[in-house]
């Protein structure tokens, strides 16, 4: 019988942190191995599965090196500071990382690919295996609309997320600027006010939308002359997240280093 993987959780308080300890407390495969958070949080102490009524034998800490120490994964939804500091101690203690964190700065996501060199890990804006096919399905459309459409893509989520774009959303921008052969700084249009004059062709434009609970909602747009095609992903429950993490974790065990995001997980670079 193979062994369960040890899986640890970062933000253990938070909501998504929570979908993660559900997920994992009830998926054969797996195995809560520790579930931490920040000093001051009201869960420190308390039975990870509270929440739930379960009693999942691991309590919240506010030490990460405690909770890391019998994990296999760490799966990681917090904030970039926040994350870059739990690889330092992925990389002491040999564990693989599950990364969902957004909002990272060019200088960051350099030392997040230097801690690949020595713990394997998948980071990836958005987990949803949805949302990684939609990635495909833009990628192959931008290619035949490549000429004659005007791209926008749409954004909205919770009054609570700090960052914006999102991070899918600028994923999704990446994907086709690839298709059209450019670069996303180069044609990226990221605010609008005042009297903008006519659209710039070949610029693709970002709305972002902030309120209530919304999970995630993205719809990219390619409006042409008499036509209009929109490819959207909604959202309604983070468990798509978890579970798309928890594949990503199944896939690391397979490995010792290297950065992957999820498009390796799905083998969806293989195809078309």
């Amino acid at each position: 019988m193979t062994k369960p993987i040890q899986i640890a959780i970062a933000g253990a308080s938070g909501r998504m942190g929570k979908t993660l300890i559900e997920a994992i407390l009830n998926h054969p495969d797996c195995e809560l191995a520790g579930a931490f958070d920040q000093a001051g949080s009201t869960s420190i102490g308390r039975d990870a599965g509270d929440f739930m009524g379960i009693a999942s034998g691991i309590a919240v800490t506010d030490d990460a090196e405690a909770a890391l120490s019998n994990a296999d994964i760490l799966i990681d939804f917090t904030r970039p500071e926040g994350t870059l500091h739990h690889l330092a101690l992925c990389e002491k203690h040999n564990v693989k990382a599950v990364i969902g964190t957004t909002g990272f700065e060019p200088k960051q996501l350099e030392m997040l690919k230097k801690a690949s060199s020595n713990v394997a890990m998948v980071w990836s804006p958005n987990m949803a295996v949805g949302v990684n096919a939609t990635f495909k399905l833009l990628e192959v459309a931008a290619k035949i609309l490549s000429q004659g459409y005007d791209i926008e893509i749409i954004e909205a989520h919770h009054s609570k997320k700090v960052d914006a774009p999102s991070g899918t959303a600028l994923r999704m921008g990446e994907v086709v600027a690839q298709g059209l052969g450019v670069a996303l700084d180069d044609v990226g249009v990221f605010a609008r006010e005042g009297i903008t004059g006519e659209r710039k062709a070949g610029t693709i434009g970002f709305s972002t939308i902030r309120g209530g609970d919304i999970v995630g909602d993205h719809t990219v747009l390619f409006a042409g002359m008499g036509e209009r095609i929109e490819i959207t992903h909604k959202s309604s429950n983070r468990m798509t997240y978890a579970q798309g993490s928890i594949r990503a974790a199944q896939f690391l065990m397979s490995h010792d280093n290297g950065l992957f995001d999820m498009q390796d997980v799905l083998g969806l670079k293989t195809l078309f």
